[in-house]
């Protein structure tokens, strides 16, 4: 059973008033994930601020339709969204060893055939309700009549991402203040590989939010996670809220981005286990630094 998760960061300025945000990640859906579809929608009882969706949506074509469903609740609220691998091809049966790789890409048959997903068809879902997409981009979101600041990049895992140019934030209009006095800025990744991290980070991203790893999926309680999938560390992916490029709880980090990766809420069909790893969705609210 998916639990939902609750944290609080404190990005805002002091006087600012908190804004929910609800993260979701890695649904992964077939027709055959009825439970995962019911579960997600329940959500919509939490009143959320803001979605921000991070990606690998689908395991088969057939989840398009349970993806609609999943995320209709949702559409009249602010989000913003970015792809991952999984909204672009299908799942492939794979061993489950090539995780334990450095680089579980070099384990990959680039013989073998993998069916192409309606990828269009989940960006234009989300378009739909209005979400900002992310894709390689900037774009800013309305939050109760204040404006965010939003950067986002297409899959890493990939190789998709491209990260856009900065730009000087516009001045005019009434914006959610940072903790540094200047408009909130958020980061949107799927996979949350350091190249990216570091253009966040020096691009003066307050909050970056990624999934992929699913946590790890298969972890050892009292250790955590095994592998990341990704070339983040392990310790980040295990403690999902961190500072980047310091570490929470260190004060010499108190002006560094933090950076939340999700666990997800679906897993591959092939492997449907997990092990001291719930699936998850997160309400993080964001409140003034104190």
């Amino acid at each position: 059973m998916p639990v939902l998760r609750r944290l609080e960061v404190p990005v805002l300025a002091q006087g600012e008033q908190p804004v929910t945000l609800l993260h979701l990640a890695d649904l992964h859906l077939t027709d055959r994930t009825e439970a995962r579809v019911a579960w997600v929608r329940s959500l919509a009882d939490l009143h959320p601020d803001v979605v921000v969706n991070t990606g690998d949506n689908l395991s088969f074509a057939s989840g398009l339709e349970p993806l609609s469903r999943a995320l209709e609740p949702f559409l009249h609220l602010p989000g913003a969204f970015v792809m991952g691998d999984h909204d672009y091809r299908s799942t492939a049966l794979r061993s489950p060893t090539r995780y334990l790789r450095r680089d579980p890409r070099d384990a990959d048959d680039p013989q073998r055939e993998v069916e192409a997903l309606p990828w269009r068809e989940v960006r234009d879902l989300q378009r739909s309700g209005g979400w900002a997409d992310l894709t390689n981009t900037r774009g800013e979101l309305c939050v109760r009549g204040r404006r965010v600041r939003l950067v986002g990049v297409d899959d890493p895992h990939a190789e998709r991402d491209v990260y856009p140019q900065a730009v000087a934030p516009a001045s005019e209009g009434t914006w959610v203040r940072g903790r540094e006095g200047r408009p909130l800025h958020l980061g949107l990744v799927h996979a949350p590989y350091r190249r990216v991290l570091t253009a966040m980070s020096a691009d003066d991203v307050d909050l970056a939010l990624a999934g992929h790893t699913h946590g790890g999926q298969l972890c050892l309680p009292g250790y955590g996670a095994l592998v990341t999938n990704c070339d983040l560390d392990r310790e980040r992916v295990t403690r999902r809220l961190s500072q980047y490029p310091g570490r929470a709880g260190d004060p010499r980090a108190a002006d560094h981005m933090y950076l939340h990766v999700s666990a997800g809420l679906g897993t591959s069909p092939f492997t449907p286990v997990r092990l001291a790893c719930r699936p998850e969705a997160t309400l993080l609210t964001l409140v003034p630094a104190s």
